[in-house]
C-alpha cells in the first residue's frame, strides 16, 4: 500500500508540474524552439502559422507516459491483427483496389498484399488514422518527457512539409505521437520516402490511395524488400536444437538450417520449397514453447518500417491471408504463461545477478544483455537456454 500511494503521489505530482508548465513555461519553450525551426529553414510565415497559439495536449502525455503495467502476450497481439475481420476486410479492399495495386507492385517491386497488409495494421484500411493535431502533439513531446528530441526532430520535419506545400496546416492529422495518413508515416519518414503517384503535385497520404500505397512500396523498397520473394516459414525445431542460434544476428541457408534438423511445419519441405542457398534467421518469439520461424530478409526490410517482431509477423501472417493463402499459426502458442510486469522484468534481472550471470542495467529492459546472461543461466540449470523471460522462468530463478 505505501509504494502504492507513492506511486500515486508521483502521478499527481507530475500531472501538477504538467499543469503548472503550461502556459508561462511552454511559451517559453516555444519561444526557444522557433529560433530552432528557423535556423533549420522554416520561414517565419510559417511558423507563425502552425505555431501561433499552440498549446499543450495533456492526453498525449497520458498515452506517452502512462504505460500499461501488463504489456500483451505476443498471440493476444495477433489475436487482434490478423482477426477474421481484419482478414476479411482485406480481402474486400484489396479487391477494390486490386488494378492499382498491381501497378504499385510493377512500379516497386513490394508485393501488393504486403502493402495491403500494412494498410490494414496501420489504420484498418483508412478507417483509423487518428485526429490528434500533429503540430500540437508533436510539440507537446519536444516540450518535455522521455521523447523530447524526437518531437523536436519531428516536429520541423512537420513544418517542413507545410512550408514545401504538401500538406495544409489543418491536413496533419495523425496519432497522438505524430504517426499520420493510411499508413501512418511520421513527418521525417514522409519527407523520405512519401510518393506524389499521380502527379498532382501533392504527397497525400491522407486521401489519396495511389499516393498511400506507392509511398509505402517506396518506403519497403528502398528498405530492401523484393517482390516475389518469401517473407519467412513457419518450421520445427528438432529435439536438440542449440536455442543459441535463435533470435540472433545468425543467419544460416537453408540447405544449412535442413542438415541441422529444422523442418517446414506444413507443406513441402525447406529445399523443395525455397532456395537452398538462400539465408534466413531463425526466431521464437514466444520462446522454445512457442511457434518457430526461419525469416528472410523481406521480413527484414518489414521491420526497418516498425522495428517489432510482433508487428513484421502480423504483416507477414496478415499478407498470406489476403493473397488467399493459410496464414494460421500452426504450433501453440504457451497462452498459459503471461508477459511480466515491469517490476517482475526487474526482479528477473536482479536475480540473474545475484546468481552471477551479468544481465547489464537493472531497468526492466530485456535487450540482448539480459537474454545473454538468462540463456547462461539456462543452460547452467539443464533448461532449454531460449533467453525466453517468463514468468515460469522468474519463478525457477527465484
Amino acid at each position: 500500500m505505501k509504494n502504492w500511494l507513492i506511486a500515486m503521489g508521483a502521478a499527481v505530482a507530475a500531472s501538477l508540474s504538467v499543469a503548472k508548465a503550461e502556459p508561462a513555461d511552454f511559451d517559453r519553450w516555444l519561444q526557444g524552439f522557433r529560433a530552432e525551426a528557423a535556423a533549420a529553414g522554416i520561414s517565419e510565415s510559417v511558423l507563425n502559422e502552425a505555431l501561433t497559439g499552440l498549446s499543450i495536449n495533456p492526453r498525449v502525455y497520458e498515452l506517452n507516459d502512462n504505460q500499461p503495467e501488463f504489456s500483451r502476450g505476443i498471440w493476444d497481439y495477433l489475436d487482434s491483427a490478423v482477426s477474421p475481420t481484419r482478414i476479411n476486410n482485406g480481402k474486400t479492399n484489396y479487391l477494390e483496389n486490386q488494378r492499382l495495386f498491381t501497378l504499385i507492385e510493377n512500379a516497386y517491386g513490394v508485393d501488393a498484399e504486403i502493402i495491403a497488409a500494412i494498410w490494414g495494421l496501420e489504420s484498418s484500411y483508412g478507417a483509423i488514422m487518428g485526429d490528434y493535431d500533429a503540430i500540437q502533439a508533436l510539440a507537446t513531446l519536444a516540450f518535455e518527457g522521455r521523447r523530447t528530441g524526437y518531437g523536436r526532430s519531428q516536429l520541423i520535419g512537420a513544418l517542413k512539409i507545410i512550408q514545401h506545400g504538401y500538406a495544409s496546416r489543418d491536413e496533419l492529422k495523425g496519432s497522438w505521437a505524430g504517426a499520420m495518413g493510411h499508413t501512418q508515416f511520421i513527418p521525417t519518414t514522409y519527407l523520405s520516402y512519401a510518393v506524389d503517384h499521380d502527379g498532382d503535385g501533392k504527397r497525400d497520404i491522407w486521401s489519396n490511395l495511389g499516393d498511400v500505397f506507392a509511398s509505402t512500396a517506396n518506403y519497403l523498397s528502398v528498405s530492401g524488400y523484393r517482390a516475389n520473394e518469401p517473407w519467412g516459414v513457419e518450421v520445427k525445431l528438432p529435439a536438440d536444437f542449440d536455442y543459441a542460434l535463435a533470435d540472433s544476428d545468425i543467419k544460416k541457408a537453408v540447405v544449412e538450417w535442413a542438415a541441422g534438423g529444422v523442418e517446414a511445419i506444413r507443406g513441402p519441405n525447406l529445399i523443395e520449397r525455397f532456395d537452398p542457398n538462400m539465408r534466413g534467421r531463425l526466431i521464437i518469439p514466444a520462446g522454445a514453447r512457442g511457434p518457430a520461424f526461419i525469416v528472410f530478409d523481406n521480413f527484414g526490410a518489414i521491420l526497418k518500417y516498425n522495428r517489432s517482431t510482433a508487428y513484421a509477423l502480423a504483416v507477414s501472417l496478415l499478407s498470406e491471408e489476403i493473397a488467399g493463402r493459410s496464414g494460421a499459426v500452426v504450433a501453440s502458442w504457451p497462452r498459459d504463461d503471461r508477459p511480466l510486469t515491469l517490476e517482475e522484468r526487474k526482479a528477473l534481472q536482479q536475480a540473474l545477478k545475484d546468481r552471477g550471470f551479468d544481465p547489464g542495467p537493472v531497468d526492466g529492459i530485456i535487450g540482448a544483455g539480459t537474454k545473454r546472461a538468462l540463456r547462461a543461466w539456462q543452460k547452467q540449470a539443464g533448461l532449454p537456454a531460449d533467453g525466453y523471460a517468463s514468468a515460469t522462468v522468474l519463478e525457477a530463478l527465484r
